[in-house]
Order: structure tokens, then sequence, then C-alpha cells
């Protein structure tokens, strides 16, 4: 029995690594299709993690580790490609000998309005992934909604007001809508109606309240949002609990994982990211942090499995007991496609 439509995940989402050769305009091919939006971290060097998508447009930059306003970064990503993307060589894509990550989503190409929300946005969306890029500007009132294009409940909606210096905001569906989380910090999860005025997202739209994550209280503030639907066999977002035991907790997914980030919301730690191209086999131990500019962690973490991954650290940034942890995965492959071929275990 077909358990997903989506036999091939690498065609939504896909990691490419690369090693930096200090030219300006170099193409990198090999991402599978032409993203949308495009994240980066220097792996070897401390540099910040850079995010671009096609709404906002090639080169204007934000940084998920810092509160910086979108600024325009001619030697940052120059272009999105067919297979991959241009980079220029500034440091957060392609100096000399540095090592990177790159992280690509595809959501819809060229964006349009939408006037689903009470706040008319412009939006690329995929609704086959239940992934869409949001862009939009406030009008400081609670309770405005703003149209993303999914079609489908978004379970996370993550947000960046785009020409001032807020913190990256964060809805998750684990956490309710009375909360919110930072990219950008360690804090744990903070409780205000101001976030998303205790209001969950529905199928058209995502209700903001009037804080400078979502929608200053002075109207006029720009935002581009990035917004998440579940899809079976694609992707996940939920929480998990931790043991305190190196035979950790197992978190099911009903994929093998291609991607997963973490981060403890119930305590101050940092943000974390696995992947399956830097880690080919288990147990994983090399990881990057969205909020902080620092190179690779090195530690064993986790193993991925054909149908999750499991903690193999009782550490208190993965697996403290009692640790409530928030948790995004994309697949590298379904545990069963439409072609009934089971996902094997590595």
């Amino acid at each position: 029995m077909a358990y997903t439509t989506i036999n091939k995940p690498t065609d939504y989402f896909n990691t490419k690594l690369y090693t930096g050769d200090g030219t300006d305009g170099r193409e990198i091919t090999g991402v599978g299709f032409q993203p949308d939006w495009c994240w980066f971290k220097a792996r070897s060097t401390a540099y910040e993690n850079q995010v671009y998508d096609v709404v906002r447009g090639a080169t204007k930059r934000l940084v998920t580790n810092d509160t910086t306003a979108e600024g325009t970064q001619t030697n940052g990503l120059q272009s999105f490609d067919s297979d991959g993307f241009t980079v220029g060589n500034g440091n957060g894509t392609n100096v000399n000998a540095v090592t990177y990550a790159s992280w690509n989503w595809l959501a819809g190409g060229t964006a349009s309005s939408n006037t689903d929300g009470s706040i008319t946005s412009t939006v690329s969306a995929n609704t086959t992934s239940g992934f869409s890029i949001v862009s939009y500007t406030g009008n400081g009132t609670a309770g405005a909604t703003v149209g993303h294009g999914l079609g489908s409940i978004p379970q996370v909606v993550i947000t960046k007001e785009r020409n001032g210096t807020a913190w990256w905001g964060g809805y998750f569906a684990s956490l309710g809508n009375t909360k919110s989380i930072y990219l950008n910090q360690t804090n744990a999860a903070d409780t205000s109606v101001q976030f998303w005025n205790n209001t969950s997202p529905t199928s058209s739209v995502f209700t903001v309240g009037n804080n400078s994550i979502s929608n200053r209280a002075v109207g006029g503030s720009t935002y581009i949002a990035y917004c998440f639907a579940e899809k079976k066999g694609f992707s996940k977002f939920g929480s998990y609990t931790g043991n305190g035991n190196a035979d950790g907790t197992f978190v099911y997914t009903g994929f093998k994982p291609a991607f997963v980030l973490v981060k403890l919301s119930s305590g101050a730690d940092d943000w974390q990211i696995l992947d399956n191209k830097r880690n080919t086999f288990n147990v994983m131990n090399e990881y990057l942090l969205p909020n902080s500019s620092s190179i690779t962690i090195t530690n064993n973490v986790v193993d991925f499995l054909s149908n999750g991954f499991k903690l193999r650290t009782s550490a208190g940034s993965w697996n403290p007991s009692g640790g409530t942890f928030i948790y995004m995965a994309f697949a590298e492959s379904p545990l069963v496609g439409t072609n009934n071929i089971p996902a094997t275990a590595r």
C-alpha cells in the first residue's frame, strides 16, 4: 500500500555540500531542482548563517543567528539556477578552501499576490511538499491574518522583520498558539498573546498579533515568513521528550530523514541541524547551529533510521531527562512510496 505520493523527496529538498574557491559568479550544481529558498552555513570557519529566497530576490540576505535587517549582498547568492545556484566570493558563500553546507527547498517559483487574509501577501507556494514563502507588510493590528497559499494547515511558521532588527519568530503547532521560539536565540519558548493572537493557522491564513516578530505595533514593517505544512512521507514537525540516556528517545517520522533541526523548547540551549550529506553513517556526529556562527561541532548524537531518528546521547542539548524538544524533519526516502518499495536503514 502506498504511503506517500512523494517518491523522490530530493525533488523538493536537498542538501548540497561544496568547498569554496574564492571566485565571483561561481555556479554550484547538483541540487536537482531550481531552489526557491537557500540556507548557507560555513562548516570550517565561523561565518554567519545566511538565507536567501525567491520572493525577496537573489542578493537579499537575512542572517538567522542575528537580528540584522535584510541587506543586499552582491557577493552572496547571485541567482537561483535550474540545478542549483550561483554565488559570489563573500564570506557566507564562497571563500577559498572553506567548506560549506547549503540546504535548499523548492517552493512555487515566481510569487503572486494572495488576498486570503486581512493583509495582502505575496506568496510562492508548493502545495505538494507543503512549503511556502510569504512576504507581507505589517499593520500593527492584533488578529490580522496573512494568506500562506498552502491549502493545508501549517505546523511551522518562521518569521523575520525585513526592514528592522526584531528577533526571528517561530510558531510551532507542538508548542501551541500562545508561544513563540526564536531562531536567533537559545531561549526557551516564550508566551504572549502578542505573537500569534492565541490563534492557530488555518488552511488559508496564519494570524499575527502586534509584536515585532510578526506584526510590529507601529505599522509599516515588512516581513518574510517560511511556512511548512506536514506531508506524509516527506516532512514531519513535532516534539519529543528526552530520557537522559545514551540509549535515547526514538522519534517516529515515517521516513528516513535527510535533515533534522532540533531545539530544546523547555529551556535555554542551541538550535542544531543534522543532515544526511555531512553524516553518511550512524552514529551521526556533525552538526551546525542556526543561532550561532560557530564552526561544525562534533559529538555522537543521533542515528537516522528508516522510519525516524534515535538519540544516542544524554547531552542536555539533545536528550536530557524530561526535557521537551521541538523538531523539523525532511525525508531522504519515504517509508513506502507509490512504487511500494520500502525504505531501508543505513
